[in-house]
């Protein structure tokens, strides 16, 4: 799951790019004050903040040198009405990873965010490619697969179905988008049991019951609350 803090003063511009941005897969949280950005931070990670410049409690710039400092990972897109070549520059060189004047296309914003998050998911594939929790250790590079030291053998459809649960860990995953997701080649057509059999074998073969649980009428989560 992909968090987006919308950090923006206006409540119907705020409502609006909330409505544009958010599906099964993201998760968008509005804010109208730095200060309740701040809050909002501390209680998940956010993956991309869209930030306003001029705010009731302050700068946006400011709290964008301060976002960077504490994470630089966390993507940035400032949307102002501070549309002149020295405030763009201000901006990029505060560390903003783009920069968006108002007004604005919610068509163009929606792929400036999918360019930001697309570059987020591959510096997230690099570092995610090993997992390694409790008894189970999980190469997805290598394709090799280990509960308490011994290798298990997983199929494709398999693998893919593990990734997916273990790097949205604690996140209930819909059987619509796991489908879609791991039948990419035409997940339209495929039968809703074939979900529930791969997730029966994969349970099986990592001794994963308590782990790979059923949340009855929405999907699976990979959890070891």
């Amino acid at each position: 799951m992909q968090y987006i803090l919308v950090v923006e003063d206006d409540i119907g511009l705020n409502k609006g790019v909330c409505k544009a941005l958010r599906s099964d897969e993201r998760s968008v949280v509005s804010c109208t004050t730095i200060k309740e950005a701040r809050e909002q931070a501390e209680l998940f990670a956010p993956s991309l903040i869209l930030l306003d410049e001029n705010l009731p409690d302050g700068n946006g710039i400011d709290y964008l040198t301060e976002i960077k400092k504490q994470n630089s990972g966390i993507k940035v897109i400032m949307v102002t009405a501070n549309d002149t070549d020295m405030d763009i520059v201000a901006g990029l060189e505060s560390g903003a990873d783009d920069y968006i004047t108002k007004p604005f296309s919610l068509a163009v914003l929606r792929a400036r965010v999918n360019t930001q998050l697309k570059s987020c998911e591959a510096a997230s594939v690099k570092n995610s490619d090993v997992y390694s929790k409790n008894e189970y250790e999980f190469d997805f590079l290598s394709m090799i697969f280990k509960v308490n030291g011994n290798q298990v053998e997983l199929s494709k459809i398999e693998q893919k179905l593990l990734y997916i649960l273990v790097q949205n860990e604690n996140m209930v995953m819909k059987r619509d988008v796991l489908i879609d997701r791991v039948w990419t080649d035409g997940g339209d057509f495929v039968d809703e049991n074939a979900l529930s059999v791969a997730i029966k074998r994969l349970r099986a073969k990592l001794s994963a019951t308590k782990y790979i649980k059923t949340v009855y009428g929405l999907g699976y989560e990979w959890s070891f609350e």
